[in-house]
């Protein structure tokens, strides 16, 4: 049998055929989720990339391989490539995480608050600690009833040197989160440091524990809702930035 012949049993050949374009976008969608769990989402009514974070998240120092982590190096190449990609229309930010480094995590929260493409997040199960600021970052946020999101000072892990220029450190990390949540929501300064220092909520520790509907009313998170509901908000933000894109070259077309 020559090399070019194929062996056929009813209607399967044998032979391996190269994967069309379709095929090869879901294979590789297919490895986006099984090694970052992120995916691409292709629809009339826009193309969403889906992107979670889940477990700690991590930054500088490399956590224990036993825990489950959302490595900033990988999210932030991702922000990049969906800000420049023309294919993606809009970013899915699903949430369930116990927090993590807290620069690591204003670092993602400041690049998805920056971007021009329209964004919504979803927090499912808990968007604890520096979660807070990444649920918040984006255009419109939502919670499911059950999901809860902690408030509490910031901390810090190793060598701490007793001297008043700690605190004062602590005291500046810890307004740069007040100042980010107060600013892409509707909480205010003084109720979010209300919340931060609250005590007897939280045991050995200070803070708050809010359920979906609380952080909904306190105004740290716009809606309550689930997935159909995060999913046709970002498609109506979707037709509202391609309308108002539409107009605009309309109106460049008239003036030359």
């Amino acid at each position: 049998m020559s090399e070019e012949s194929k062996v056929t049993f009813g209607k399967v050949h044998v032979d391996e055929e190269p994967l069309d374009t379709k095929d090869k976008k879901a294979s590789e969608n297919l490895e986006g989720i099984k090694e970052l769990g992120n995916a691409a989402i292709s629809n009339p009514k826009g193309n969403i990339h889906c992107l979670t974070i889940i477990g700690q998240i991590e930054g500088h120092m490399v956590l224990p391989p036993q825990n489950k982590t959302t490595k900033y190096e990988h999210v932030i190449p991702q922000l990049v490539a969906i800000e420049e990609n023309n294919e993606i229309d809009g970013l899915l930010l699903i949430l369930n995480t116990v927090g993590g480094d807290v620069e690591a995590g204003l670092a993602i929260a400041e690049m998805i608050a920056s971007m021009s493409k329209p964004t919504v997040s979803l927090v499912l199960g808990g968007g604890h600690s520096i979660g807070v600021p990444m649920a918040v970052s984006t255009d419109f946020s939502f919670i499911a009833p059950s999901a809860t999101m902690t408030i509490h000072p910031i901390r810090l892990n190793g060598m701490i040197i007793g001297v008043p220029q700690t605190y004062e450190y602590f005291d500046k990390m810890q307004e740069r989160v007040v100042q980010f949540v107060s600013k892409n929501s509707g909480i205010t300064k003084e109720r979010f440091r209300e919340l931060m220092l609250k005590t007897g909520e939280l045991a050995n520790d200070v803070g708050t524990v809010l359920f979906g509907e609380e952080a909904v009313k306190n105004g740290l998170i716009n809606d309550l809702g689930g997935l159909s509901d995060a999913l046709k908000k970002l498609y109506e933000l979707i037709k509202e930035a391609r309308e108002k894109n539409n107009l605009a070259n309309r109106e460049s077309v008239n003036l030359q």
